[in-house]
């Protein structure tokens, strides 16, 4: 099979398109025809050097949609349409940049859904990746305040759209002025620019402070994000955007507010379960959920679509289509 490998840390150049051995699964695993991926900042770190515990070579990607192919453990059906994330996908093992993956069966989800494969390739991290911060990071309730820093990130426009249907007041943040009706149109209901002290622009507006925030710029932002939270309020890092993992200095008890909590979310497909990940898809395939995409590439051009995310041109979740 074609699988694109990384030897070594680099730039988009560094992936190397080869033929290597089918794999063959074991039992608990399922073996799946990857007919698409989405493409993740995980992936790029890991591309640039900046993920030590991912040992090389390795095929990369975290996630994927496609069909089963074999299933030694009799856990799905041959040709059953899947989607598969995490559990050490592309980083304990071979993942997703390839025609074939086998993954461990309880990171593998049946989708019964008419999708388009560029379509549904755009969902699994995602709705992941959103529900999980929203639920368990965040811990969120309707009628609550939540701030999305990041707002325009894919991850921040998928999040937006699911809270305005948890029934959340959402405020999202952009660094362009450009972009503030990208935001509105989405379903902020308020848009805020973000020049990195966003706190006092906040406190301005909600006095008290927001509900939740969520941080998907990261530790650059982190300890203003904190400053916006009324007491008992949470703040949950998702997200790093800003590109930082350390925060150069941190006082917790002179940085973190009296009352607020501070969470972080970076779990796996277990906080998500099979009936709500088919719940999220059958209500994008009704319209009722907006997860805003960008460009779709050929499995031939995975380089080019990681030089779109070097030069931050995605504008939405990223996505190859294996033909």
């Amino acid at each position: 099979m074609r699988a694109w490998i990384l030897r070594q840390p680099g730039g988009p150049e560094a992936f190397e398109l080869t033929d290597i051995p089918r794999p063959e699964p074991q039992p608990g695993h399922v073996l799946i025809e990857v007919r698409a991926f989405g493409l993740n900042r995980s992936e790029w770190f890991t591309r640039i050097g900046e993920s030590p515990t991912v040992r090389l070579p390795r095929v990369l990607g975290i996630e994927c949609v496609g069909t089963v192919v074999r299933a030694p453990g009799g856990e799905l059906e041959e040709g059953q349409h899947v989607a598969a994330m995490m559990g050490g996908m592309g980083r304990e093992f071979d993942g997703s940049y390839a025609e074939y993956t086998s993954v461990p069966a309880s990171n593998v989800f049946p989708l019964d859904t008419e999708l388009p494969w560029d379509v549904l390739g755009s969902l699994p991290e995602m709705l992941q990746t959103c529900h999980g911060s929203l639920h368990t990071g965040l811990g969120v309730q309707p009628n609550e305040t939540l701030l999305i820093r990041g707002g325009t990130s894919s991850v921040g426009l998928a999040t937006l759209s699911m809270a305005k249907v948890a029934g959340l007041r959402v405020i999202s943040t952009s660094r362009s002025e450009a972009k503030i009706e990208l935001l509105r149109k989405a379903g902020a209901d308020e848009v805020v620019i973000d020049d990195d002290e966003l706190a006092a622009k906040i406190r301005n507006d909600h006095p008290e402070g927001v509900d939740r925030v969520l941080e998907l710029i990261g530790t650059t932002t982190l300890l203003d994000s904190l400053k916006c939270v009324r007491p008992g309020g949470v703040v949950c890092m998702t997200g790093i955007l800003g590109g930082e993992w350390e925060l150069g200095s941190f006082r917790p008890m002179e940085d973190i507010p009296t009352g607020v909590r501070l969470t972080s979310y970076s779990g796996g497909a277990s906080d998500i379960s099979r009936e709500d990940l088919q719940h999220y898809v059958s209500m994008v395939e009704r319209g009722e959920l907006t997860i805003r995409t960008g460009p779709v590439w050929s499995f031939d051009q995975l380089p080019l679509a990681h030089q779109a995310m070097d030069e931050n041109r995605a504008n939405g979740k990223m996505v190859v289509v294996v033909e």
